[in-house]
């Protein structure tokens, strides 16, 4: 929500601002703006509505002339998009500029305290009220330096934050602050690299600070990458990390869109969630966050999922895995509700939060709260060294790979790979599978990426001349039982999300307590129905939709006669275990969605009003 590139060093400031903006347009896409230091004297900036192409049409004279600079794309909270709210912003002595991700919650009582002492603001944002706070400090003690007067300005807001901020008389030196929010410090030769996540300088330098949360640094050529605690000034020894992440996993490799890519990509991200810890010839799962915990998770009273999102839909997926090969009771919690019903937790509970950033706010709260009730927390992401990383107890990374485009794909399956790993780890550890009920089934789940291959094979194509017909579609409905109801929500949030139909999931038996009133001649129903799971129940449903004539695209295993010989549309994926099953169904409904949406006209990769990482509540 939002992306930062600031940069000091020897190359031209201003290709590296933009370039790295791109990179981080999946962050917020409503407006976009530039501040350079020209000649150690005074500042250039650039801002509008808008995308970064639209910043780069009304500035690229500013292309060569400074070597110290800093960007923002942003994505809306306080104030509409607009020329005037786009930041940077500047203070009123124009000295101060600074870029801001995040929410100030008590941006109002500071804005309503400035205005009595004269000052004037020019947007709606939260971002102005807290660079005029840094001048206040800087005008009522003369004597302070910048670097204190932004850590004193911190210390007086509360939300959450990371900001980068430039001054006119302290020339060639970045401050930048965190508080829930990501910052990543690039450390090259002679130059110094700041971003909201390392892609906007991976070609130039595989090493990175992570600012903790917290923390502030002040950073220069001059005198380097100093950190400091907000709270009390104390100077902290940077911990230097090597960068994984290479220039070739954030481009988009010839395909159209980064979603399309993302979605070709999951037999390998499927396969590399699991090296390492699905051992078929051995017969076991070696997950170090697990195998750690056995006991922990065994004498749990519930485990409690907390995510949002897609991630909420494989927490579901989650919960009947889990119950299903552990026995253990599951409660599936949506992160932004939980803390505000004040829920019960105690310290036998398991909480497992799942995130694809690792910095989802919402979930960060949330998991905040458990812990502090003594709740066992663990974490599933799939960003190292993200926040959620930082505050769990044990976790897994899903290894899925960056993932650029803002509706979830590859990283929602590889959540499920987890979740799967972990619920047969626990079944076998606990008795409640037998030796070869857990051999068959990690078999089967290891044999998922040829899977996942074959199905991309054998339904693109098909599934891109289906989608055609439902271009000027109103609303879709999703049907699924058992393991893919959650698959049916997961598909119509992937529809909505992109294509901005509006489409709902229902459990296929629920249809008939109210949405059978909607179905018609123009209702498309997708809906899934594998050999395995409710197949009975499944055909009495499609046979309920066909006698009001709605049109159904049906997912089934191939060889169906029954589903298919009523369908409209069929498309054929693998035949596997109903746990597995929701895995392989996300594929056509990826790709359906996809494909509807492109025909459509959308930004698929950007959808409006999204953003990517969801860093404010």
């Amino acid at each position: 929500m939002c992306g930062i590139v600031g940069y000091t060093g020897f190359q031209d400031a201003y290709s590296v601002v933009i370039n790295g903006l791109r990179r981080l347009e999946y962050r917020g896409y409503d407006s976009a703006g530039i501040v350079l230091d020209i000649n150690k004297k005074n500042f250039e900036i650039a801002k509008t509505k808008g995308k970064v192409d639209d910043l780069v049409a009304i500035s690229k004279s500013l292309k060569g002339i400074s070597h110290v600079g800093m960007g923002h794309t942003r994505w809306a909270t306080h104030g509409v998009p607009s020329d005037r709210n786009s930041h940077p912003h500047l203070s009123n002595n124009g000295k101060i500029a600074l870029v801001h991700n995040g929410i100030i919650e008590n941006y109002d009582t500071i804005k309503t305290m400035l205005m009595e002492k004269g000052y004037t603001f020019k947007s709606e944002t939260d971002t102005e009220v807290l660079v005029n706070l840094i001048q206040y400090f800087m005008d009522i003690q003369q004597d302070i330096d910048f670097p204190t007067a932004v850590r004193y300005s911190l210390n007086e807001v509360y939300g959450a934050y990371a900001i980068t901020v430039m001054h006119e008389d302290f020339p060639g030196v970045l401050v930048v602050g965190r508080l829930g929010s990501p910052l990543a410090i690039g450390l090259g030769e002679n130059e110094y690299f700041i971003a909201s996540d390392a892609s906007p300088f991976v070609e130039f330098t595989k090493e990175a600070i992570y600012l903790e949360e917290g923390h502030m640094a002040t950073i220069s050529l001059e005198n380097g990458v100093d950190i400091r605690s907000i709270n009390d000034n104390t100077k902290i020894e940077p911990a230097v990390q090597e960068l994984k992440l290479s220039l070739e996993q954030i481009e988009k490799g010839g395909y159209e869109h980064f979603m399309l890519k993302e979605i070709f990509e999951q037999p390998k991200s499927i396969h590399d969630t699991m090296r390492g810890r699905l051992l078929v010839d051995e017969g076991i799962i070696k997950m170090a966050g697990i195998w750690d915990h056995l006991e922990r998770f065994n004498n749990a009273g519930r485990i409690i999922i907390i995510a949002c999102g897609t991630s909420w839909h494989a927490g579901l997926i989650g919960e009947y895995l889990i119950e299903e090969f552990a026995r253990i009771p599951v409660e599936v919690e949506y992160a932004s509700e939980f803390r505000y019903r004040n829920p019960i937790i105690t310290e036998k509970d398991v909480v497992i939060a799942i995130s694809q950033s690792g910095e989802t706010a919402d979930t960060m709260a949330a998991l905040k709260l458990a812990k502090e009730r003594g709740a066992f927390i663990y974490g599933i992401c799939n960003v190292v060294d993200s926040s959620i990383a930082r505050i769990t107890d044990a976790g897994s990374y899903t290894h899925a790979g960056p993932e650029i485009g803002v509706a979830s794909t590859k990283a929602f399956t590889a959540q499920l790979t987890i979740l799967s790993l972990i619920a047969l780890k626990l079944g076998k550890h606990n008795g409640n599978l037998s030796n070869a009920e857990f051999m068959r089934l990690i078999s089967e789940l290891d044999a998922m990426p040829k899977k996942i291959e074959e199905t991309l094979e054998n339904t693109h194509e098909f599934t891109k001349e289906i989608a055609k017909d439902f271009v000027n579609a109103q609303n879709f409905l999703y049907l699924g039982r058992g393991y893919n109801y959650p698959s049916a929500l997961e598909g119509a949030l992937k529809l909505k999300e992109i294509s901005y139909i509006h489409a709902e999931g229902y459990p296929a038996a629920e249809m008939k307590h109210g949405p059978i009133a909607l179905i018609d001649e123009n209702m498309p129903i997708v809906i899934i129905a594998p050999r395995k799971g409710h197949y009975d129940k499944i055909v009495s449903n499609v046979q309920e939709i066909k006698a009001r004539k709605g049109r159904v695209i049906a997912l089934v295993n191939k060889g169906d006669e029954q589903v298919s010989a009523m369908a409209d549309y069929v498309i054929e994926i693998p035949e596997t275990s109903e746990c597995f099953s929701p895995i392989v169904a996300a594929v056509p409904l990826q790709l359906l969605a996809y494909y509807i949406a492109v025909y459509r006209g959308a930004n698929v990769d950007q959808p409006r009003n999204l953003a990517k990482s969801v860093t404010v509540e």
